[in-house]
Protein backbone atom coordinates (compact mmCIF):
# COMPACT_ATOMS: atom_id res chain seq x y z
CA UNK A 1 0.00 0.00 0.00
CA UNK A 2 1.83 2.83 -1.52
CA UNK A 3 1.47 6.37 -2.23
CA UNK A 4 -1.56 8.48 -1.34
CA UNK A 5 -4.54 6.06 -2.68
CA UNK A 6 -8.26 6.02 -2.25
CA UNK A 7 -10.04 3.23 -3.69
CA UNK A 8 -13.50 4.39 -3.09
CA UNK A 9 -16.00 5.47 -0.02
CA UNK A 10 -14.60 5.14 3.32
CA UNK A 11 -16.15 4.89 7.16
CA UNK A 12 -13.53 6.51 9.53
CA UNK A 13 -14.38 3.45 11.48
CA UNK A 14 -11.95 0.42 11.34
CA UNK A 15 -9.53 -2.32 12.58
CA UNK A 16 -6.58 -4.11 11.15
CA UNK A 17 -4.04 -6.35 12.78
CA UNK A 18 -1.37 -8.41 11.27
CA UNK A 19 1.04 -10.64 13.32
CA UNK A 20 4.65 -11.77 12.06
CA UNK A 21 7.98 -13.77 13.12
CA UNK A 22 10.73 -11.65 12.02
CA UNK A 23 13.98 -12.13 12.78
CA UNK A 24 13.82 -13.44 15.98
CA UNK A 25 11.11 -11.01 16.89
CA UNK A 26 7.16 -12.30 17.15
CA UNK A 27 5.94 -8.60 16.12
CA UNK A 28 1.73 -7.75 16.25
CA UNK A 29 0.43 -4.61 15.00
CA UNK A 30 -3.03 -3.53 15.76
CA UNK A 31 -4.72 0.15 13.94
CA UNK A 32 -8.22 1.16 15.47
CA UNK A 33 -10.27 4.30 14.14
CA UNK A 34 -12.91 6.12 15.29
CA UNK A 35 -14.64 9.19 13.72
CA UNK A 36 -12.86 12.61 14.07
CA UNK A 37 -12.72 15.92 12.04
CA UNK A 38 -9.44 15.52 11.32
CA UNK A 39 -6.49 12.84 10.94
CA UNK A 40 -5.21 12.39 14.72
CA UNK A 41 -2.64 9.34 15.46
CA UNK A 42 -1.68 8.08 18.73
CA UNK A 43 0.97 4.86 19.55
CA UNK A 44 0.88 2.53 22.06
CA UNK A 45 4.77 1.24 21.77
CA UNK A 46 7.32 -0.89 24.43
CA UNK A 47 10.04 1.26 25.74
CA UNK A 48 12.74 1.81 23.75
CA UNK A 49 10.30 2.09 20.39
CA UNK A 50 9.68 5.65 20.47
CA UNK A 51 11.87 6.25 16.93
CA UNK A 52 9.23 4.01 15.32
CA UNK A 53 6.63 6.32 16.14
CA UNK A 54 7.04 9.17 13.51
CA UNK A 55 7.63 6.16 10.44
CA UNK A 56 4.25 5.09 11.11
CA UNK A 57 2.45 7.80 11.54
CA UNK A 58 3.78 8.58 8.10
CA UNK A 59 2.60 5.09 6.67
CA UNK A 60 -0.60 5.50 7.98
CA UNK A 61 -1.13 9.23 6.20
CA UNK A 62 -0.56 7.61 3.37
CA UNK A 63 -4.00 5.91 3.77
CA UNK A 64 -5.58 7.58 5.92
CA UNK A 65 -6.98 11.21 5.89
CA UNK A 66 -9.16 11.87 8.69
CA UNK A 67 -10.31 9.69 11.73
CA UNK A 68 -9.01 9.16 15.48
CA UNK A 69 -6.52 6.39 14.67
CA UNK A 70 -4.92 4.35 17.28
CA UNK A 71 -1.75 1.91 16.53
CA UNK A 72 -0.49 -0.84 19.13
CA UNK A 73 2.67 -2.70 18.75
CA UNK A 74 3.55 -5.61 20.78
CA UNK A 75 7.32 -7.37 20.52
CA UNK A 76 8.46 -10.49 21.78
CA UNK A 77 11.87 -11.97 21.27
CA UNK A 78 11.49 -15.67 20.82
CA UNK A 79 15.18 -16.80 19.94
CA UNK A 80 18.12 -16.03 21.99
CA UNK A 81 19.81 -14.15 18.57
CA UNK A 82 19.49 -10.96 20.56
CA UNK A 83 20.61 -11.81 23.84
CA UNK A 84 24.07 -13.10 25.27
CA UNK A 85 25.92 -14.54 28.33
CA UNK A 86 28.90 -12.87 30.39
CA UNK A 87 31.12 -13.14 32.83
CA UNK A 88 31.83 -10.67 35.42
CA UNK A 89 35.16 -11.85 36.46
CA UNK A 90 35.10 -8.56 39.43
CA UNK A 91 32.61 -9.56 40.92
CA UNK A 92 33.01 -13.51 41.35
CA UNK A 93 36.51 -12.52 42.65
CA UNK A 94 34.28 -10.21 45.47
CA UNK A 95 32.36 -13.75 45.73
CA UNK A 96 35.03 -15.95 46.53
CA UNK A 97 37.27 -13.87 48.67
CA UNK A 98 33.54 -12.87 50.98
CA UNK A 99 32.54 -16.75 51.03
CA UNK A 100 36.25 -18.11 52.05
CA UNK A 101 36.35 -15.19 54.89
CA UNK A 102 33.16 -16.44 56.16
CA UNK A 103 34.26 -20.35 55.96
CA UNK A 104 37.33 -19.28 57.77
CA UNK A 105 35.69 -17.34 60.65
CA UNK A 106 32.81 -19.86 61.36
CA UNK A 107 35.12 -22.81 61.16
CA UNK A 108 33.25 -23.83 57.62
CA UNK A 109 34.57 -26.39 55.36
CA UNK A 110 36.58 -24.55 52.05
CA UNK A 111 34.39 -27.35 49.96
CA UNK A 112 33.55 -24.27 47.12
CA UNK A 113 35.60 -25.24 44.19
CA UNK A 114 33.35 -22.61 41.68
CA UNK A 115 31.08 -19.27 41.90
CA UNK A 116 30.77 -16.86 39.47
CA UNK A 117 28.25 -14.33 38.82
CA UNK A 118 26.87 -14.48 35.11
CA UNK A 119 25.37 -11.59 33.34
CA UNK A 120 22.72 -11.79 30.54
CA UNK A 121 23.53 -9.09 28.35
CA UNK A 122 20.84 -7.68 25.26
CA UNK A 123 22.56 -7.17 22.25
CA UNK A 124 22.24 -3.83 20.90
CA UNK A 125 19.24 -3.41 18.79
CA UNK A 126 19.53 -3.19 15.08
CA UNK A 127 17.28 -0.19 14.48
CA UNK A 128 16.86 -0.05 11.26
CA UNK A 129 16.41 -3.60 11.04
CA UNK A 130 13.66 -3.56 13.77
CA UNK A 131 11.77 -0.62 11.64
CA UNK A 132 11.75 -2.68 8.23
CA UNK A 133 10.33 -5.19 10.08
CA UNK A 134 7.36 -3.37 11.98
CA UNK A 135 7.05 -1.75 8.74
CA UNK A 136 6.07 -4.71 6.85
CA UNK A 137 3.95 -6.21 9.49
CA UNK A 138 2.11 -2.84 9.83
CA UNK A 139 1.60 -2.42 5.83
CA UNK A 140 -0.66 -5.99 6.29
CA UNK A 141 -2.52 -5.07 9.25
CA UNK A 142 -3.04 -1.84 7.01
CA UNK A 143 -4.52 -3.50 4.41
CA UNK A 144 -6.84 -5.28 6.60
CA UNK A 145 -7.62 -2.06 8.22
CA UNK A 146 -8.46 -0.13 4.62
CA UNK A 147 -10.47 -3.13 3.66
CA UNK A 148 -12.57 -2.79 6.93
CA UNK A 149 -13.28 0.64 6.32
CA UNK A 150 -13.96 0.15 2.61
CA UNK A 151 -16.54 -2.24 3.09
CA UNK A 152 -18.33 -0.01 6.06
CA UNK A 153 -18.20 2.41 3.25
CA UNK A 154 -19.89 0.70 0.68
CA UNK A 155 -22.41 0.34 3.14
CA UNK A 156 -22.63 3.69 4.28
CA UNK A 157 -23.04 4.83 0.23
CA UNK A 158 -25.85 2.53 -0.69
CA UNK A 159 -27.98 3.74 2.28
CA UNK A 160 -26.83 7.55 1.68
CA UNK A 161 -28.31 7.02 -2.35
CA UNK A 162 -31.44 5.28 -1.08
CA UNK A 163 -32.45 8.08 1.32
CA UNK A 164 -31.72 10.73 -1.53
CA UNK A 165 -33.74 8.78 -4.39
CA UNK A 166 -36.99 9.18 -1.62
CA UNK A 167 -35.95 12.63 -1.31
CA UNK A 168 -36.16 12.92 -4.96
CA UNK A 169 -39.42 12.00 -5.01
CA UNK A 170 -41.08 14.03 -1.94
CA UNK A 171 -39.44 16.66 -4.49
CA UNK A 172 -41.15 15.78 -7.36
CA UNK A 173 -44.61 16.12 -5.78
CA UNK A 174 -43.89 19.60 -4.58
CA UNK A 175 -42.77 20.46 -7.78
CA UNK A 176 -45.88 19.01 -9.33
CA UNK A 177 -48.11 20.24 -6.71
CA UNK A 178 -46.18 23.77 -6.41
CA UNK A 179 -48.04 25.43 -9.29
CA UNK A 180 -51.43 24.01 -8.67
CA UNK A 181 -51.31 25.44 -5.25
CA UNK A 182 -50.94 29.11 -6.83
CA UNK A 183 -53.91 27.92 -9.54
CA UNK A 184 -55.85 27.20 -6.80
CA UNK A 185 -54.87 30.15 -4.55
CA UNK A 186 -56.34 32.35 -7.85
CA UNK A 187 -59.61 30.74 -7.92
CA UNK A 188 -60.08 31.04 -4.42
CA UNK A 189 -59.37 34.96 -4.87
CA UNK A 190 -61.91 35.23 -7.51
CA UNK A 191 -64.38 33.81 -5.78
CA UNK A 192 -63.85 35.63 -2.44
CA UNK A 193 -64.23 38.66 -4.57
CA UNK A 194 -67.04 38.05 -6.34
CA UNK A 195 -68.81 37.15 -3.04
CA UNK A 196 -67.83 40.67 -1.69
CA UNK A 197 -68.97 42.60 -4.81
CA UNK A 198 -72.54 40.74 -4.54
CA UNK A 199 -71.82 38.25 -7.53
CA UNK A 200 -70.13 41.14 -9.93
CA UNK A 201 -67.52 40.05 -11.83
CA UNK A 202 -64.16 41.33 -10.17
CA UNK A 203 -61.46 43.25 -12.11
CA UNK A 204 -59.29 40.95 -13.95
CA UNK A 205 -56.55 43.67 -13.43
CA UNK A 206 -56.56 43.08 -9.70
CA UNK A 207 -57.11 39.04 -9.57
CA UNK A 208 -53.54 39.27 -11.60
CA UNK A 209 -51.74 41.89 -9.30
CA UNK A 210 -52.82 40.02 -6.62
CA UNK A 211 -51.88 36.68 -7.91
CA UNK A 212 -48.76 37.70 -8.93
CA UNK A 213 -47.25 39.27 -5.53
CA UNK A 214 -48.40 35.66 -4.00
CA UNK A 215 -46.98 33.55 -6.72
CA UNK A 216 -43.43 35.08 -5.96
CA UNK A 217 -43.81 35.17 -2.32
CA UNK A 218 -44.85 31.64 -2.57
CA UNK A 219 -43.12 30.53 -5.57
CA UNK A 220 -40.20 27.35 -5.22
CA UNK A 221 -38.79 27.32 -8.52
CA UNK A 222 -35.77 28.78 -7.49
CA UNK A 223 -35.10 26.45 -4.61
CA UNK A 224 -36.30 22.93 -6.24
CA UNK A 225 -33.91 24.05 -9.37
CA UNK A 226 -30.83 24.22 -6.63
CA UNK A 227 -32.09 21.01 -4.66
CA UNK A 228 -31.64 19.10 -8.18
CA UNK A 229 -28.11 20.24 -8.85
CA UNK A 230 -27.39 19.91 -4.88
CA UNK A 231 -28.67 16.06 -5.83
CA UNK A 232 -26.82 15.63 -8.50
CA UNK A 233 -24.14 16.73 -7.14
CA UNK A 234 -24.08 14.35 -3.67
CA UNK A 235 -24.05 11.58 -6.51
CA UNK A 236 -21.33 12.70 -8.37
CA UNK A 237 -19.72 12.77 -5.20
CA UNK A 238 -20.40 9.54 -3.78
CA UNK A 239 -17.98 7.93 -6.99
CA UNK A 240 -15.36 10.29 -6.46
CA UNK A 241 -11.94 8.13 -5.48
CA UNK A 242 -10.92 10.56 -3.09
CA UNK A 243 -12.31 11.47 0.90
CA UNK A 244 -15.27 13.28 0.27
CA UNK A 245 -16.67 13.49 3.93
CA UNK A 246 -15.73 17.28 4.32
CA UNK A 247 -17.39 18.00 1.05
CA UNK A 248 -20.69 15.98 2.11
CA UNK A 249 -21.32 17.44 5.04
CA UNK A 250 -21.00 21.09 3.18
CA UNK A 251 -23.62 19.64 0.71
CA UNK A 252 -26.53 18.57 2.86
CA UNK A 253 -26.28 21.86 4.53
CA UNK A 254 -27.15 23.25 1.35
CA UNK A 255 -29.70 20.79 0.75
CA UNK A 256 -31.21 21.32 4.53
CA UNK A 257 -31.31 25.14 3.66
CA UNK A 258 -32.98 24.75 0.47
CA UNK A 259 -35.62 22.94 2.03
CA UNK A 260 -36.37 25.28 4.98
CA UNK A 261 -36.60 27.67 2.64
CA UNK A 262 -39.37 25.66 0.14
CA UNK A 263 -40.73 25.08 3.97
CA UNK A 264 -41.37 28.41 4.98
CA UNK A 265 -42.70 29.53 2.09
CA UNK A 266 -45.60 26.74 1.61
CA UNK A 267 -48.79 26.73 2.89
CA UNK A 268 -50.12 23.57 1.10
CA UNK A 269 -50.13 21.36 4.44
CA UNK A 270 -49.52 18.08 1.21
CA UNK A 271 -46.21 19.97 0.11
CA UNK A 272 -45.44 20.90 3.93
CA UNK A 273 -45.78 16.74 4.65
CA UNK A 274 -43.36 15.70 1.79
CA UNK A 275 -41.16 18.53 3.49
CA UNK A 276 -41.22 17.41 6.72
CA UNK A 277 -40.38 13.92 4.89
CA UNK A 278 -37.11 15.25 2.94
CA UNK A 279 -36.20 17.28 6.32
CA UNK A 280 -36.29 13.62 7.95
CA UNK A 281 -34.44 11.76 5.21
CA UNK A 282 -31.04 14.99 4.76
CA UNK A 283 -31.13 14.58 8.74
CA UNK A 284 -30.16 10.78 8.34
CA UNK A 285 -27.82 11.80 5.73
CA UNK A 286 -26.32 14.30 7.81
CA UNK A 287 -25.49 11.45 10.10
CA UNK A 288 -24.61 8.73 8.07
CA UNK A 289 -21.77 11.13 6.32
CA UNK A 290 -20.75 12.02 9.93
CA UNK A 291 -19.03 8.48 9.47
CA UNK A 292 -17.23 8.85 6.08
CA UNK A 293 -13.51 9.71 5.54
Amino acid sequence: MKGNVFAMIRSMTGYGRDQQLLHGRSITVEIRSVNHRYFEFSCRAPRGCAFLEDRLKRALQSAISRGKVEVSLTLQTVESRHTSVAVDHALAGQYLTALRAMGEEYSLPDDLTLSVVFTVCRDEEDEEELAADVLSVLQNALARFVAMRETEGERLRADVLSRLSVMEEHLSFVEERSPQTLAEYRARLTARLTELLNGAVPDENRILTEAGIVADRLAVDEETVRLRSHFAQLRKIMESTEPVGRKLDFLVQEMNRETNTIGSKCSDTAIAGHVVEMKSEIEKIREQIQNIE
